[in-house]
């Protein structure tokens, strides 16, 4: 890898040549480049000898991590610095409060594990395993810098249209919360949320490209129309404070996305889906992605506590299973963000697959009776329903 960070004084580069037997060589030169003054001249020698035509210059991207890194230790972040750092300190000051608010709820405690990537950026991965309430949830922030594979680019141009113009890996940044939430009792619904910021950078750290992410779902074993209603109120009323047309957009492409192709079926009762969204100017969307990341206690929450302690039978606890089988079935067949994260260089399986239930079924040629409760389920799943009002 070589970093090189134009807006620095001092300018760090990096190199890795693989020789034939794919034994490598690593070597850093430092360069005053205002004074000329040149220092650390066994690394500079090392660097004559490989010679210019063996850097893997391909691999040259300016990632940023040092100056943001530089930054967060100078003090609180601010409205003026990069959309980077005001995404990734808003997304960890999001993650404590709902961790907080599911741990009263639950009445256990998250496993916190912090970790960090070699590649580049960090992450903090919250998980409630066999709670009082909750059969497993997951929290997860994570901060990548890095190189976007090939394949990766690849798949942004065909699925996406995006006007990547690289041959190779080009520098990213990507930062996001996750959470997908299991509750033990089958009355009440497994939620997912995530909400992301993504930039290619510049040679100089700045964005070539940026755009937003993100949204929520509701996925219940059983269907209480009341609960669909009042999840996707919330998220109406989130949406219209910034654009009237977001709402309807964003719930279509939520039923659109979340379906699960091979089975004929939506996951669950939909909520909002976006992606790419660069519509407005950042800050604005900034704005929007707080205003829907801070709604989401009163989103879930208030279902949660009517439902969490309704008695159920274990029928209806095998149906639940059922239903996070298809679950599964969507997040390793389907889920764009599961197939990006697999792509990408160093990444955390366990933080990727977090959303996964602790346990799941799948029984073979599952019928069930007509005019059942899960029957009523399936039908909503097979054609989604608008739960309030389209403007």
């Amino acid at each position: 890898m070589l970093r090189f960070c134009s807006k620095r004084t001092v300018q760090f580069f990096r190199g890795t040549l693989v020789t034939p037997n794919k034994s490598r060589f690593y070597a850093t030169a430092r360069v005053a480049t205002v004074t000329g003054n040149w220092k650390n001249k066994a690394a500079i020698a090392a660097l004559a000898t490989i010679g210019a035509s063996a850097w893997c210059m391909e691999q040259a991207h300016c990632d940023a991590v040092s100056d943001d890194r530089q930054r967060k230790t100078e003090g609180p972040i601010t409205d003026k610095d990069p959309m980077r750092l005001r995404m990734e300190a808003f997304i960890k000051g999001l993650q404590n409060r709902i961790v907080s608010e599911i741990e009263q709820l639950d009445g256990k405690q998250f496993t916190r594990t912090a970790w960090e990537r070699p590649e580049g950026g960090e992450g903090i991965t919250c998980v409630l395993q066999d709670g009082n309430v909750f059969e497993k949830a997951g929290v997860g922030v994570s901060v990548v810098y890095g190189q976007l594979p090939k394949a990766a680019v690849e798949q942004m141009r065909h699925d996406r249209g995006k006007d990547i113009s690289a041959d190779g890996p080009v520098p990213f940044f990507a930062a996001g919360i996750s959470l997908v939430i299991h509750p033990h009792n089958p009355n009440a619904p497994t939620v997912h949320l995530n909400y992301r910021y993504f930039e290619i950078e510049n040679p100089d750290g700045t964005p070539k490209m940026w755009w937003f992410g993100g949204g929520s779902d509701l996925t219940p074993a059983y269907l209480y129309e009341e609960d669909a209603i009042h999840f996707h109120q919330v998220l109406k009323d989130g949406c219209d404070k910034f654009d009237k047309k977001y709402y309807g957009q964003f719930k279509q492409w939520c039923d659109k996305y979340f379906f699960i192709k091979h089975r004929g079926e939506a996951r669950g009762v939909g909520g909002i889906f976006f992606d790419d969204l660069d519509d407005k100017p950042a800050d604005e969307l900034f704005s929007f992605i707080k205003e829907m990341g801070n709604r989401f206690t009163a989103s879930y929450i208030p279902i949660m506590k009517k439902r969490m302690n309704m008695k159920y039978t274990p029928e209806m606890k095998e149906w639940q299973q059922i239903r996070r089988g298809r679950y599964v079935e969507f997040n390793l067949v389907w889920d764009r963000g599961t197939k990006f994260g697999l792509q990408t260089p160093g990444a955390r399986i366990e933080a990727i697959l977090m959303s996964l239930p602790l346990t799941a079924r799948w029984e073979y040629m599952k019928e069930v009776e007509e005019g059942s409760r899960e029957q009523d389920l399936l039908e909503v799943l097979k054609n989604p329903r608008d739960w309030v009002p389209l403007d």
